[in-house]
């Protein structure tokens, strides 16, 4: 017998399982990776009502000054970054927001300096099931120059560029680094080709803004390092102000 299906189990289906639709969230979506990060945004928004728990992810949606806003821990690795923003797509969510962190492949860009993801370097697993490799991996221009410039008005460092994303974290080798210089890339993340790849399928906006946690080229870590955590805070900020904006209310 073959395999009656055409796919096992399809976004759609994840989405029907946790009974979420489209009324159900918001025109925007900030999605951090991990749980306490979560937290700290669901601080920030009114009325939140739980969409969904269902493995380690959960959902929000409730509103930031008038806006209705949904949130979601979305993953901090390629894989299961696909598993929530399949769910996103699929619930109709126009605009989506990554908060997340990098590594600095440039020794000009310092640990708790915010990056936006102009351009994606793909070396995640995922991404070549859905698309061929000559696919272009663009985040939206608007939503990127609106999170730029919101940062630029709060005072922080921030740079735009390439951004490389691996799935191999303990094998960011000199021999592949370079290489990824040498294609441009000045920041490594493990989730920002993955999210915007498959938004870019689903004709969804999305963009990536990251805090710098640690320097791959000067071997500096920077995780214990206060400016990292200042810089995780504004993300944050800079997130939802950006949705203000978008929404001419700022």
């Amino acid at each position: 017998m073959q395999m009656q299906k055409e796919v096992h189990l399809t976004g759609k289906d994840l989405t029907q399982m946790v009974q979420l639709r489209p009324q159900d969230v918001g025109k925007y979506a900030i999605v951090p990776g991990p749980k306490d990060r979560l937290e700290v945004l669901m601080k920030k928004i009114e009325n939140p009502v739980k969409n969904f728990s269902f493995m380690e992810y959960t959902m929000y949606t409730g509103t930031f000054e008038g806006i209705k806003v949904t949130a979601i821990n979305g993953g901090r690795f390629s894989t299961d970054t696909s598993i929530t923003t399949e769910v996103m797509c699929n619930a109709g969510i126009p605009n989506i927001i990554r908060v997340g962190t990098c590594g600095s492949l440039d020794e000009n860009i310092a640990i708790g300096d915010l990056v936006i993801v102009d351009k994606v370097i793909r070396g995640d697993g995922v991404t070549p099931y859905y698309v061929d490799k000559d696919f272009q991996t663009v985040p939206d221009k608007k939503i990127s120059d609106t999170l730029y410039e919101v940062a630029k008005a709060m005072g922080v460092t921030i740079h735009r560029c390439t951004t490389w994303t691996t799935d191999a974290l303990l094998r960011e080798t000199r021999e592949i680094v370079e290489a990824k210089r040498k294609e441009g890339a000045m920041a490594v993340d493990m989730v920002s080709s993955t999210l915007l790849t498959i938004a870019q399928t689903y004709n969804i906006k999305a963009a990536s803004i990251l805090a710098v946690s640690d320097n791959v080229i000067t071997g500096e870590m920077g995780f214990m390092n206060p400016m990292y955590y200042m810089a995780e805070s504004n993300l944050i900020k800079i997130a939802l102000e950006t949705v203000k904006k978008l929404e001419g209310k700022s």
